[in-house]
């Protein structure tokens, strides 16, 4: 059973996840999936869409488990908010302004975009900018701001992602271009208006109201933050099972104690024997060695009588 909730027909209805675009704006290839047409605005079929929604978000947390990095793209102002506070919260990463071309098939240079912002950003933290006049530091802080206004979601990315989630293909069409182009899955919400066979994984719904958008975005993102504590757990459990491998490896690597049973496992029984043993020997050698003692206090005492008695004499 998942541990993610997937939104019922019931409750996207009530979100408004059925409405479509107009008639005269469709899509043909979104024929499957679209219910009816009631006052010339297409009514999307709300069972295909629960379907396609728990596949997609099926995948994602497949995808999370196994600790793949997942990219929100998003630069609608009805989601831009939404893509931010729900990419945060599940661990993923975030592009809400602008995707800038050549972010997966010109990476490397992008990288260097990426570096140059952690560099400029961690120099002002640090207060390295003091040296510089008032106007080159408004510069930099400008370049700054916009650097970050369209790399801040994926300041963190080291390489290319592993999967998008995209609202509306047909306003994101570069990044779906780019990720096919480098053979990376896409899922995404398809409006009636959007071609679904460009992405791996459509999700038939709105993606023009508020409510829809938050609704289908949560949902993804419950999947995501899932697959992702669950890699924690498979990490956790790793290097656990790990450390007793190093132990043993000590344990070889160290001189072999040789007891007085055949078992190499020292067990308490033997400690207790070897405790006694080096205790009757410590006895014996406390033995000898007063022995060893005594004679000499002897003889010097019988040395120093014969001196004592000249004295006296």
């Amino acid at each position: 059973m998942a541990k993610y909730k997937v939104p019922t027909i019931q409750e996207m209805l009530d979100a408004g996840v059925h409405f479509g675009h107009q008639v005269r704006r469709w899509h043909p290839k979104m024929e499957p999936y679209i219910y009816i047409a009631a006052k010339d605005i297409h009514i999307i079929d709300l069972e295909q869409s629960e379907k396609m929604l728990g596949k997609a978000c099926e995948f994602l947390f497949e995808a999370a488990k196994e600790g793949k990095k997942v990219v929100f793209v998003g630069t609608k102002k009805q989601s831009r908010d939404i893509i931010e506070l729900e990419a945060k919260r599940c661990g993923a990463m975030y592009v809400k302004e602008r995707w800038v071309g050549g972010t997966i098939t010109n990476f490397p240079f992008i990288k260097k975009n990426l570096d140059k912002l952690i560099k400029y950003m961690k120099d002002r933290e640090e207060g390295n900018f003091v040296k510089y006049t008032k106007k080159e530091r408004l510069l930099i802080d400008r370049s700054i701001d916009k650097m970050n206004s369209s790399y801040g979601g994926i300041i963190s990315m080291r390489a290319t992602p592993d999967v998008l989630f995209v609202i509306d293909p047909k306003r994101e069409k570069t990044a779906i271009r780019e990720a096919k182009n480098s053979h990376i899955p896409v899922v995404a919400i398809v409006d009636t208006n959007a071609d679904p066979t460009t992405v791996n994984y459509p999700i038939p719904g709105n993606d023009d109201a508020i409510k829809s958008i938050a609704l289908l975005v949560k949902a993804v993102a419950d999947a995501i933050e899932e697959g992702y504590k669950e890699f924690g757990k498979i990490k956790e459990a790793a290097l656990a099972a790990k450390e007793p491998a190093k132990v043993v490896e000590k344990i070889a690597a160290a001189p072999a104690v040789i007891t007085g049973t055949e078992s190499p496992v020292v067990t308490e029984v033997v400690n207790k024997k070897d405790e006694k043993i080096l205790e009757e020997v410590a006895v014996k050698d406390a033995v000898v060695a007063a022995d060893k003692v005594a004679p000499a206090k002897t003889e010097t005492a019988d040395k120093k009588k014969p001196a004592a008695k000249a004295k006296k004499a």
